[in-house]
């Protein structure tokens, strides 16, 4: 008997939350006034048929990613690319599956094409941010600062955060203002002023 090898991928929760970060980065860090800001610079667009059937594959591809789908998942993120390879989501969503599967750098093309077509503030905000993310996670914290100085720039407050985490001035002062904070709680007054 022959088995067939599947591209099925057990995920946990977490996995599952942290999927839902990678395709939604600013969905936790989101106030109403982030979205209207990121939102307030697109102009709605009628898509064209073959668009909105690129539209329809990419749906199916986050299916398939949430349950563990990964190979199926790329495989319709590329039908979607082929049938509208103008739009960026579609090199933006096959980015995170390929970075799900380990292809860090076939996830970064992907990120780059999706961030040259520039096809909507909200969604090169976020493919910006996710590139920002794989950059560091590779220890080009150079080229993540930028890349999250660009996404701030775009309304991101993840990448604002991010921007407050990597700055050591302020990594420094923090540790220096819980230090006074501790010796403050122990009773160490004249020491902390």
């Amino acid at each position: 008997m022959h088995e067939e090898k599947s591209d099925r991928v057990a995920i946990s929760d977490y996995d599952k939350a942290v999927l839902n970060r990678v395709f939604n980065p600013e969905n936790p860090h989101n106030t109403t006034e982030d979205i209207e800001i990121i939102n307030s610079n697109e102009e709605p667009k009628i898509l064209a048929a073959f668009e909105q059937e690129a539209k329809s594959w990419e749906v199916r591809g986050v299916q398939e990613a949430e349950d563990g789908n990964l190979d199926s998942s790329i495989h319709m993120f590329t039908q979607a690319i082929q049938l509208a390879p103008q739009l960026s989501s579609g090199y933006n969503n096959r980015a995170q599956a390929l970075r799900l599967k380990g292809d860090i750098q076939g996830a970064l093309e992907d990120l780059d094409k999706a961030i040259e077509l520039n096809t909507g503030n909200s969604a090169v905000c976020k493919a910006v941010v996710q590139r920002a993310i794989l950059r560091r996670y590779k220890g080009d914290d150079k080229g993540a600062l930028e890349d999250f100085k660009s996404a701030a720039s775009r309304g991101s407050a993840f990448a604002q955060q991010m921007l407050i985490a990597l700055n050591p001035y302020a990594a420094l002062c923090n540790q220096m203002l819980c230090e006074v904070i501790n010796k403050l709680k122990a009773g160490n007054i004249e020491e902390s002023i």
